[in-house]
């Protein structure tokens, strides 16, 4: 990952909070042979003891489940809206164009849980997702016997994160022309695109 210091956040806070409003991460690792592996997963984010934790579920027995329990060193990539940025839209065009993203990389270990904190996990994972208290899908809603066939095929861990890096790519080095030009065009782009000039000019340059 790049480290630039002009695509970095101000403060930890900025980051935690990307990664609270973008929860639906890859998680990565490697199995005992080094083979590489990856899962799409929804997390929830918990600070406590000062330390920052992930917790989510897998599906029991698959390659990611058997390569965490073989090697529990993980890494959770959290991605935000991504958008093509063209050097035609710089007060200097004879330069390279490039892409702007934010992206969080959470290093850390990852440890199984047991069937309580399994159970504990899709409470707090169907509360916070459906949003809605009176929600027929939380889980304590549904069916006793369909949530115990559940529990016996998935299996719940969290990760004590124990790294953190981040690059939040969105034009800082441009001038303020070219800064603007990159917002304009980008709201004529397609909905990702869309987003990443919102963000921009939320933000805004110093320049």
């Amino acid at each position: 990952m790049y480290n630039i210091p002009y695509y970095k956040a101000e403060d930890e806070k900025e980051v935690i909070d990307f990664m609270r409003h973008h929860p639906f991460i890859v998680l990565t690792g490697v199995n005992a042979n080094h083979h590489p592996v990856a899962t799409h997963i929804p997390v929830l984010i918990e600070e406590r003891e000062e330390k920052i934790f992930l917790l989510a579920h897998v599906v029991r027995q698959s390659d990611h489940h058997k390569a965490f329990v073989q090697n529990p060193q993980v890494l959770a990539i959290f991605s935000g809206p991504h958008a093509y940025v063209s050097a035609s839209w710089y007060t200097n065009q004879q330069q390279a164009s490039t892409w702007n993203y934010q992206a969080v990389h959470a290093k850390g270990q990852l440890k199984f849980l047991n069937d309580e904190g399994l159970l504990n996990i899709l409470h707090r994972l169907t509360e916070q997702f459906e949003n809605n208290a009176a929600s027929p899908s939380l889980v304590e809603n549904l069916e006793g016997e369909y949530v115990r066939r559940l529990t016996k095929a998935i299996v719940g861990f969290e990760i004590e994160v124990t790294e953190i890096a981040h690059i939040f790519k969105l034009s800082q080095n441009r001038d303020k022309e070219s800064y603007n030009n990159i917002i304009q065009h980008l709201k004529d782009g397609d909905s990702e695109a869309k987003l990443v000039a919102s963000i921009m000019e939320k933000r805004g340059n110093d320049d």
